[in-house]
């Protein structure tokens, strides 16, 4: 297995290249529901970042509490130009998310993804475009560890910080930061919008990490977190950070429940076939080999695929799901 990260961390440059990227353009991506209660912060966060080329796109789901309210509020502060509400396909925040990534009236250089109750640190956007900025026609990937903070905004700790490298042969078992620290760039968000409707997507992090590792992408993971993440009772995915959490994650794993998840992004790669670079769909083809085989051959084939976890403890739980046929 080739081990060398597929990313480069590349601080700003010089003068003439803090200029040039102050002009890129960024399309916010923020997918809300019911989420008044805190949405205001995160709009703020905005407001507040470094870099100023920005464009919000609020895609709602169909909030029935002040959401609305609140982000026509914004739009007069801004204008109409800087922040644009779509109606969401209020089936559920993938396929809302999706629905941004597949509209064709948004453009820009490069597509940030939100959640609606975050607060994004001052310099996200300005630290993500210039990771990204080295990257030239491939599809490429920025994403950070989050600071956790509790609803009265209580600093509780870090998302879990990762050193083994971004792969595809990561990304089949694992995906190793939230979508809200994401950024990517016109070829990776193409590259999204092929993904078929009917899809069941099961995280839309999870899918972004696939698709851009397994076309041959670029992809960057900060140990800095970008923003404060949010810990609250109305979260759709909480951070799995601490032992408890990390404790039903191996459960899940372990019961079946993940390999219910491999199932549905595994349909999702069938369809990308032909853009996987040949060494990975190799590991693929072994991935999926390896699933549907007895106890011996199904562990070799699991090694020969190369297929690994952040950690020594999420290996472990890798081996023990392999065992019991649930990965």
């Amino acid at each position: 297995m080739n081990t060398q990260p597929h990313h480069t961390l590349s601080p700003l440059g010089n003068k003439s290249d803090a200029i040039e990227l102050s002009s890129v353009k960024v399309a916010i991506l923020l997918c809300t529901y019911n989420g008044a209660k805190f949405l205001g912060e995160q709009l703020q966060s905005f407001i507040r970042q470094t870099h100023k080329n920005w464009i919000i796109y609020a895609s709602d789901d169909g909030s029935n509490d002040d959401t609305l309210k609140l982000l026509r509020a914004f739009r007069q502060t801004l204008g109409d130009d800087r922040l644009i509400i779509l109606n969401g396909p209020r089936q559920g925040f993938a396929k809302n998310f999706l629905s941004l990534i597949k509209n064709e009236s948004i453009t820009a250089d490069y597509f940030a993804f939100s959640d609606q109750d975050d607060i994004w640190f001052e310099d996200k956007l300005e630290r993500s475009i210039a990771q990204l900025n080295s990257a030239a026609d491939t599809p490429a990937l920025y994403c950070s560890r989050t600071r956790l903070i509790s609803a009265d905004k209580r600093v509780l700790g870090f998302s879990p910080l990762f050193s083994a490298p971004p792969h595809f042969r990561n990304a089949l078992v694992q995906s190793i930061a939230g979508a809200n620290t994401m950024l990517i760039n016109a070829q990776a968000r193409a590259l999204l919008a092929l993904t078929p409707e009917d899809a069941a997507i099961v995280a839309h992090d999870w899918l972004t990490y696939l698709l851009v590792t397994g076309c041959g992408g670029e992809v960057v993971y900060d140990p800095l977190p970008t923003l404060d993440y949010r810990q609250h009772s109305g979260n759709l995915i909480g951070a799995n950070a601490g032992l408890k959490e990390q404790l039903i994650r191996i459960s899940k794993m372990c019961s079946g429940r993940f390999s219910e998840w491999s199932n549905q992004n595994l349909l999702i790669l069938d369809s990308f076939q032909q853009k996987l670079t040949a060494d990975n769909q190799l590991a693929l083809d072994r991935f999926k080999t390896a699933r549907q085989s007895p106890f011996f051959q199904r562990l070799s084939l699991m090694k020969t695929a190369g297929v690994y976890r952040q950690t020594t403890k999420g290996n472990v739980s890798l081996f023990v799901a392999a065992c019991l046929n649930s990965i």
